[in-house]
């Protein structure tokens, strides 16, 4: 018999998750819920769900697990309210608003034994999963530098940058954590630099459009992280591991958004990569179905609440990098 799962809030992830769930041979049922009663009303007709007027009603609708896809503010909130339901949660990155936040979070849960997994999906894309692999197989020998670039086609409306914490918090944070997944070790001290290109509604968010992240980890090993808002060819997604035996690449597929000017080399062939659902979808998939392999009580969750708070850590360190121009130790940003 399959699972009743709930799916709180209907934004763009969340209405994607419902219907990757919809189709997922583990569950029997969904119930989905959001703050607009017509999306609600609108995602249930078109998945053949359960609609519920609000979170709690989702909580109450007897269901085996829930999928948190709410706005960043109500991720503590439903976090604590599932597991105190005795519910497994999956929950979107990230888990509060700040570090500290996060870290409270995890400080509540920490006598839990109720599941929590927070959806950093790039765990589960095959290319990156195969390079973690190699890592932990020893096959690149000791690491010298990870490389993991995350670039936008455009940039979010305005409204959306000032309330998303910044780009390290907003974006960047799936390339930390995919770095320390793969590298195996903590960061010990961050240094980020960016720019606004002058455009306004950075600037007035204190935000950058472009950003670059040094990550110096505990043995040595160096982390390079790339960002922008603006990259016109396309959704660009890639990793590099480079180890004293060997080299490993993720994300160099035919749909890689870049031109090769080289006349005797015809790849990438094309179309390229425009955004993340298209990019990732194989990995939502699976990551959703690991999901319901938790519920199940066949798995553990493959990314916990104390992995996102260290991304956290590392997002706060990098934000203040960036505004005091310096190197930051994540032990200092952990006692503030």
């Amino acid at each position: 018999m399959g699972a009743t799962l709930a799916v709180i809030g209907l934004g763009r992830i969340g209405a994607f998750h419902a219907e990757t769930l919809s189709g997922l041979a583990g569950v029997d049922e969904l119930v989905v819920t959001d703050e607009r009663p017509e999306v609600t009303a609108a995602v249930a007709d078109k998945l053949g769900a359960r609609a519920v007027p609000d979170a709690r009603a989702a909580l109450a609708a007897g269901v085996d697990g829930v999928v948190i896809a709410a706005a960043t503010p109500a991720h503590a909130r439903l976090i604590l309210a599932a597991v105190e339901a005795g519910i497994p949660v999956f929950c979107e990155k990230p888990i509060a608003f700040t570090a500290a936040e996060s870290r409270d979070v995890v400080a509540r849960l920490a006598n839990s034994t109720v599941p929590v997994q927070i959806g950093y999906n790039r765990r589960f894309d095959p290319a990156y999963l195969a390079a973690y692999d190699a890592v932990r197989a020893g096959e690149l020998g000791r690491l010298s530098t990870v490389r993991s670039t995350t670039m936008d086609p455009a940039p979010p409306p305005p409204a959306y940058v000032a309330a998303s914490g910044g780009i390290f918090r907003d974006c960047s944070v799936h390339d930390f954590d995919i770095v320390r997944w793969i590298v195996g070790r903590e960061v010990v001290e961050v240094y980020a630099t960016g720019t606004d290109h002058g455009e306004a509604m950075f600037a007035e968010a204190g935000d950058a459009a472009t950003a670059h992240t040094l990550l110096t980890f505990d043995d040595g090993t160096l982390g390079v992280v790339s960002n922008t808002r603006y990259n016109g060819r396309g959704y660009d997604c890639r990793l590099e591991v480079h180890g004293f035996h060997d080299t490993v690449v993720a994300g160099w597929d035919q749909g890689a958004p870049v031109r090769n000017v080289d006349p005797d080399n015809e790849f990438p062939a094309g179309p390229a990569h425009h955004f993340f659902m298209d990019r990732f979808t194989d990995a939502f998939r699976a990551e959703l179905t690991a999901f319901v392999d938790v519920v199940n009580g066949s798995a553990a969750p493959a990314c916990t609440v104390a992995d996102a708070v260290e991304v956290a850590w590392l997002a706060e360190a990098a934000t203040q990098s960036l505004q005091r121009g310096i190197p930051v130790r994540i032990e200092d940003v952990r006692s503030l």
